[in-house]
């Protein structure tokens, strides 16, 4: 096949996607099937009295644990806390997976921002805000694997904080991701 051919039957199979991406309804068809779909989705007077019966308890900051924090930092173990110095332990979760059974990228930012929170919180006081947060992803964890996870606080100036944390695989000692985290809170004066 010669390039003229090539480009002949390239343009000549984007015009006809270009045909098959374009409706053949009329107008009023497709307004008529809109509101089928609208009428679809709505819930009926029976839906809308089971969902006004249920109960869904009220969650105090602290005192018990969220959704979140079930879902997402389930099985994570303290293992050291030192002055600056959080060590933890975690197993992949399944519940943690990507389709090819490796820990999330969202997974480990969110062990990153957790953590590394945890080493900048003063007992008693509000929990800092994530101000900034970098993450290189250098290797992968597969479900079942156990990781170790380190943070460090850096330095801390004012209300602003600055962590690093560390996931390895605690058998081989691979390193799987290193963070760095900004966290800052503003705290009411001792004055």
């Amino acid at each position: 096949m010669s390039y003229g051919q090539f480009r002949q039957n390239s343009q000549h199979d984007h015009r006809r996607r270009g045909q098959l991406a374009q409706p053949n309804l009329s107008e009023s068809e497709g307004k008529s099937k809109m509101e089928k779909a609208k009428q679809f989705l709505q819930p009926t007077q029976a839906d809308s009295d089971i969902i006004s019966r249920l109960i869904i308890p009220t969650h105090r900051p602290g005192a018990d644990t969220s959704f979140y924090e079930d879902f997402a930092l389930k099985g994570i173990r303290v293992d050291r806390v030192e002055q600056g110095l959080v060590v933890c332990t975690f197993k992949v979760p399944p519940r943690l997976a990507d389709r090819n059974g490796k820990l999330a990228t969202a997974a480990i930012a969110n062990l990153v921002d957790e953590v590394g929170g945890a080493v900048a919180h003063t007992e008693g006081l509000p929990m800092n805000v994530s101000v900034d947060m970098s993450i290189s992803f250098l290797s992968s964890a597969m479900v079942g694997d156990e990781l170790e996870i380190t943070s460090r606080l850096l330095g801390r100036k004012g209300g602003y904080s600055g962590t690093l944390v560390l996931l390895k695989n605690k058998v081989s000692g691979e390193l799987i991701a290193e963070g760095r985290h900004s966290l800052f809170g503003k705290h009411a004066s001792k004055l």
